[in-house]
């Protein structure tokens, strides 16, 4: 029996990868951005970065004190970054560059603890370097998977708060891993979490910003965190 060209086999390999790429994502999830194309992105937290030189850490609300303990820790290894939430004051931590349009991937788990209720935190993007804007993509325990923050419209701080609009919660529970993508780019957020788009907002009135993180209440646990510009 002759072997088949090598045309077909070419496109036998090239459909078993597409296959293997949506079966990464979960039967009938779309697959993220960097899963599609992981060419381009820079690792914000693994050994080839700059590991936190690149980051500060900022008061909620600006102004504020910060403990004298950061709550953040780094395993240059593993690029697991670790949260825990001030027992005091709020906090996040800001990357020390002004963005433009950009697509950021991050995975990202809440630590069980039973002394801690509703665990919560946010990925922040287009934030002023104080936030006072703040737009964020929040973060729970089996909860969460929505746009919510302040924004700049009609000269002045505007609130605005998606959770209504996601059609699916996609959230897993404390101690399971969880994805999110944002695609950020002009007025326009996609929040893609765990293999579906459930917020698509055309209202982000920041042209440019700093992304962060912030771990509110509890710990968490993130990995992964990789940035493309746009």
């Amino acid at each position: 029996m002759s072997a088949p060209p090598a045309s077909k086999t070419l496109a036998l390999i090239a459909s078993a990868a597409v296959v293997l790429l949506l079966g990464a994502a979960g039967d009938g999830d779309a697959p993220s951005a960097l899963q599609s194309d992981p060419t381009g992105w820079s690792d914000l937290l693994g050994p080839a970065s700059d590991g936190l030189d690149a980051w500060t850490r900022e008061p909620i609300p600006a102004g504020g004190d910060l403990v004298r303990k950061s709550p953040w820790k780094l395993d240059r290894e593993t690029g697991v970054l670790t949260a825990a939430a001030p027992k005091s004051d709020r906090e996040w931590l800001r990357l020390d560059q002004v963005l433009l349009d950009f697509a950021l991937h991050v995975e990202w788990r809440i630590v069980p603890d039973p002394d801690v209720k509703d665990p919560e935190g946010g990925v922040y993007f287009r934030n002023s370097n104080d936030a006072g804007f703040r737009h964020e993509a929040r973060l729970g325990d089996a909860a969460g998977g929505y746009l919510v923050g302040a924004t700049y419209a009609n000269l002045q701080t505007k609130p605005f708060d998606l959770s209504a609009e996601v059609a699916e919660n996609r959230v897993k529970p404390a101690g399971e891993w969880n994805a999110y993508e944002l695609t950020v780019k002009g007025r326009s957020v996609a929040l893609w979490v765990n293999g579906a788009v459930v917020n698509d907002w055309k209202g982000c009135g920041v042209p440019r910003g700093y992304i962060g993180l912030e771990a509110r209440r509890g710990k968490i646990e993130f990995r992964n965190l990789k940035l493309k510009a746009l």
